[in-house]
């Protein structure tokens, strides 16, 4: 199998401040995969066999409830480290991932992860600061449910996604990879005829464009006055 060229990912969170010879050492221990459209990576429960750099692509990770409700926690976007179950203390994988468009991830065995931190501690301090930064948005996301009304949450939600995986069109800000409104409703703790309700409304407004599992944001501004609680 020919090696990564470490070009490609020298610039990712996960390997800031390694040597170049150190890097090219754990991409000899990667296996380049794809994954195509609709593909599971990993399930929930499932052994953590692997843990994983996306290099191209979207995956969207959800949770099933004990009740059969479906969760989307977040979305992946290139260049993230994912599925990381040993960082965090777990054996089995706590959520699903599954691939939203063709994609491909740098993989590692999960049995390698003690041995690649104890030589390179670097790697673990990079790990951490992502785990970190994800634990934000979970509590961030728990208060939203808490204590917002829906409309503010959805609109923290496409804000989120904008940030993380936003394209500059000439229209606004598109949501750079298909999400439907039920993947918001789940985002969001809500139903789908509340999310249709209120993208609608929006549209209605000028502050967003729809389409089939597309989303643009007209009005960036805007949205975020009505995120924080204010009237656009």
């Amino acid at each position: 199998m020919a090696s990564v060229d470490r070009t490609l990912v020298a610039d990712l969170p996960l390997f800031a401040g390694l040597a170049p010879e150190q890097l090219d050492e754990l991409l000899r221990e990667a296996q380049s995969v794809r994954y195509p459209k609709g593909m599971t990576v990993f399930q929930q429960d499932a052994e953590a066999h692997s843990f994983f750099v996306l290099l191209h692509g979207h995956l969207r990770v959800y949770k099933l409830t004990p009740d059969g409700q479906q969760v989307v926690v977040r979305f992946v976007s290139a260049g993230e480290v994912f599925g990381v179950a040993m960082a965090i203390g777990r054996t089995t994988y706590p959520a699903t991932a599954v691939a939203v468009v063709d994609s491909i991830a740098l993989v590692w065995p999960s049995v390698a992860w003690p041995r690649l931190i104890a030589k390179h501690p670097t790697l673990a301090v990079n790990t951490l600061q992502t785990v970190g930064s994800r634990l934000q948005d979970a509590h961030a996301r728990v208060v939203e449910m808490s204590t917002e009304q829906v409309e503010r949450r959805i609109a923290h939600a496409l804000l989120r996604l904008a940030q993380q995986s936003g394209r500059k069109v000439e229209a606004g800000v598109e949501i750079d990879f298909p999400i439907s409104r039920q993947d918001v409703a789940e985002m969001t703790g809500t139903t789908l005829h509340t999310v249709s309700r209120v993208l609608s409304a929006w549209e209605d407004r000028g502050f967003v464009a729809g389409g089939r599992q597309k989303i643009t944001i007209l009005e960036p501004h805007r949205l975020f006055v009505l995120a924080e609680g204010g009237l656009p």
